[in-house]
């Protein structure tokens, strides 16, 4: 018998098939990978530039859980959502502020802050609500 090669996945094609989960909806799936492998948060910010807006809205849902089912992990994801707030498109950067506001610590918070002067007026004002539901106390500029 012939031994069989192990053929193995590169994070491109990884990262895409996560992106397609997300898009049909399993997010479940993508919680489930997330908790086996703290290194996917490093992978949180590529996936916010996919142009299917429901991988966007998938990766939010996805935050939505990981804040809840492993708190001291979600902030694994800073780092690659920090670097798109300086991506090109608005949408993406918009898109960083959001989930970066759905981890909600204080490190997420501080890069939330930097965007309220965002020269695209819908990242500034995402990122003005943020932070005005977190500080409810503070005037927000």
């Amino acid at each position: 018998m012939k031994q069989q090669e192990k053929e193995e996945v590169g994070d491109d094609e990884l990262i895409e098939v996560m992106a397609d989960f997300l898009e049909m909806g399993h997010v479940e799936n993508i919680v489930a990978m997330y908790k086996q492998e703290p290194h996917y948060y490093e992978w949180t910010g590529r996936l916010l530039t996919d142009e299917r807006f429901a991988v966007r809205l998938g990766v939010s849902v996805l935050f939505e859980y990981l804040v809840e089912q492993r708190p001291d992990d979600v902030g694994l994801a800073i780092p690659s959502l920090t670097e798109q707030l300086e991506h090109t498109n608005s949408w993406v950067r918009g898109e960083a502020v959001n989930v970066l506001g759905i981890i909600g610590s204080e490190e997420a918070l501080v890069q939330v802050e930097k965007m309220v002067e965002d020269p695209d007026s819908q990242v500034a004002e995402v990122a003005a609500d943020i932070l005005q539901e977190a500080y409810p106390d503070r005037t927000i500029s």
